[in-house]
């Protein structure tokens, strides 16, 4: 059964990357109604952006993920946006020996 991968890209300043890491680090998971495997933030500082990548074992997990996510908003004193979401099926991964 393939994999579903969800990127969501936010303009980003460094507080406001900060308040989205604080958030999620105080958290014992993803939030409830995301039914997701993992979750990496990745940061490009000079540019300002942040990209989330939240990895679903299913579609359905996908499409009940994708609806809670987006139905979120940042944290409130994070001067941030949304501006884009993106949808990959992975179909191949393969670890360092």
């Amino acid at each position: 059964m393939p994999e579903y991968l969800r990127v969501a890209t936010f303009d980003a300043d460094e507080h406001a990357l900060e308040a989205l890491v604080r958030e999620i680090e105080s958290t014992d998971g993803p939030p409830e109604g995301v039914p997701a495997k993992s979750m990496v933030v990745l940061a490009d500082r000079p540019g300002r952006r942040v990209r989330i990548a939240v990895r679903f074992a299913s579609e359905e997990d996908l499409r009940a993920g994708s609806e809670t996510l987006d139905a979120m908003e940042p944290p409130p004193d994070a001067a941030m946006r949304r501006t884009d979401v993106e949808v990959f099926e992975v179909v191949l991964e393969r670890h360092a020996s």
